[in-house]
């Protein structure tokens, strides 16, 4: 796995090249002469961020006093920093303890293992729902002793509205799986819970003969145009697949050496509501039950009988993959559902106002931010350093503060579901093993917010956000947090070389580097 070219810190020394420009923040003058102070000004007015806009506040983790502050009021768009913000949110609405119910349901009769009706499977936007666990209520179903459905299999989707995607989502990442549509009935195909998405797997032959494309899970509700080809043993793997925008048919393109490894691409689907009506549809006839009335969407009757149910992990135990991974179907459902819970209806606005609701006990002015979703997907959402940092401060007086903290990134763990977008990064310094922090990558768009504790053992929290960048700015928020890691009062602090970028590890579009790092599936 190759390292980002963020983690080019050459870290046996920091070497501050730049002066304090003359237009820092007013704010930030008296600091500028201490020598902390003094080193993260240098950092932030590097040419390599000249003509960005940059914030940064860094503040006791303890006592909440300001130690450092520059354009830390400014409002900016804060990338994947946005799920700190609904996942908090989200726990002072929904508890630690809450999981999404999925069940399956009679309407009508039974006799001789005819059922007079339909079966209806119901949802409430389970992220972590497997196809294995749909074949598991699909198993219910026979073990009540139905064989034939006269009616319809029904899937309720009506947990939620019908709006799948975010206001001002890009078009263009339609087809990609940390873009995908938001329903309450979803299925993922990992463990890494990619709600609305399937993994395409382009298998090698012969050489010169076609590739071979499988999905996972197994499904017919999606078409494969397969141009891909096998090419000489040792060649280089070049593998596109994209679904094209308003289908299900995925193509296929490209090349896959003979005798090389299995190439997996993440597609998300048109409609993950067809999506799973169509795997418990193929479920129920693996497990002998035979629907005649074909398939229809509809709300569950009231008094449908309960034939199965399947509960979901706590949503204690979901924050890991959702904030060290940085899955946006994760916050969006969280939304929505926090919407459904506290007023009745299952959508954006009504999940919003609920987040907003709790801002105020979070620190946050809800007046003062724009939030359009809840993964910072879209190019509409705005908020500053000064925001992350008072919610990072009041998030630890809350009852579910160890199981959010415990959720973020650790910088330089190599273990994906530890280190998480931040197990490449600041290996080998006083940051590794140290810093728990939520990372946050668009095109332009760089953030780094979270808690990191100095060598003397100083608790801090701080929130750096960059807008209008040219290159990235990792490098940058790695050489502050790695700074304030090894800050000692009364000692020379350790000193940190910025390396320039090279032209290849310029962001472009693209790039995966315009993207958070776990949503590449290669960082």
């Amino acid at each position: 796995m190759p390292r980002p070219r963020s983690l080019a810190l050459v870290l046996a020394a920091v070497v501050f090249a730049a002066v304090p420009a003359p237009d820092l923040a007013t704010s930030a003058s008296a600091q500028v002469e201490d020598t902390l102070g003094r080193d993260l000004s240098a950092i932030l007015t590097n040419p390599g961020l000249s003509g960005a806009d940059v914030g940064l506040v860094v503040r006791h983790a303890d006592t909440g006093a300001v130690l450092f502050t520059t354009r830390s009021d400014k409002r900016s768009q804060p990338a994947s920093n946005g799920k700190l913000i609904s996942s908090a949110a989200v726990l002072d609405v929904l508890g630690p303890d809450h999981r999404f119910s999925t069940s399956v349901s009679a309407a009508g009769s039974v006799r001789g293992g005819a059922l007079a009706g339909d079966v209806h499977l119901r949802g409430t936007g389970d992220p972590t729902m497997l196809a294995a666990d749909y074949d598991a209520l699909a198993a219910k179903v026979a073990a009540g002793g139905i064989r034939l459905v006269l009616g319809k299999l029904v899937a309720d989707d009506t947990w939620f509205d019908s709006v799948r995607l975010g206001t001002g989502w890009a078009w263009d990442d339609e087809p990609y799986y940390y873009s995908g549509q938001i329903s309450a009935l979803t299925v993922s195909p990992d463990t890494d819970y990619d709600a609305g998405s399937i993994i395409v797997r382009v298998t090698p032959g012969a050489m010169g003969t076609p590739a071979t494309v499988t999905t996972e899970p197994p499904t017919s509700y999606v078409t494969i145009a397969n141009t891909a080809v096998t090419g000489p043993p040792g060649s280089t793997p070049s593998v596109s697949v994209e679904r094209r925008h308003g289908t299900n048919v995925i193509s296929v393109r490209g090349t896959v050496p003979a005798g090389g490894a299995v190439e997996a691409k993440w597609s998300t689907v048109w409609e993950p509501t067809g999506l799973v009506t169509s795997l418990f549809h193929d479920a129920l006839a693996r497990h002998g039950v035979r629907v005649v009335g074909g398939t229809g969407i509809g709300a569950t009757p009231a008094d449908a009988r309960l034939l199965g149910e399947h509960l979901s992990m706590p949503l204690s135990g979901l924050l890991a993959p959702f904030l060290k991974l940085s899955n946006n179907m994760h916050a969006e459902i969280l939304v929505k559902t926090a919407g459904r819970a506290v007023y009745g209806e299952g959508s954006w606005s009504a999940g919003l106002r609920a987040i907003s609701a709790k801002l105020g006990g979070l620190g946050v002015d809800p007046t003062a931010l724009s939030l359009k979703d809840g993964s910072g997907l879209s190019r509409m959402d705005n908020a500053t350093p000064d925001q992350m940092a008072a919610l990072l401060l009041a998030a630890k007086t809350k009852p579910w503060f160890q199981a959010w903290y415990d959720a973020l990134p650790v910088a330089g763990v190599s273990d994906r579901m530890i280190g998480g977008t931040l197990r490449s990064r600041m290996r080998g310094t006083p940051a590794e093993g140290n810093v728990r922090a939520k990372t946050g990558t668009l095109t332009g768009v760089s953030a780094l917010s979270g808690y990191v504790t100095t060598a003397d053992g100083t608790p801090l929290v701080f929130s750096m956000i960059s807008n209008n960048t040219l290159t990235s700015a990792k490098p940058f928020e790695d050489a502050v947090v790695v700074r304030l890691a090894g800050n000692r009062n009364g000692q020379t602090p350790p000193t940190v070389r910025i390396v320039p970028e090279s032209a290849a590890d310029q962001v472009h579009p693209g790039s995966s580097l315009e993207l958070e790092c776990s949503w590449t599936k290669s960082c």
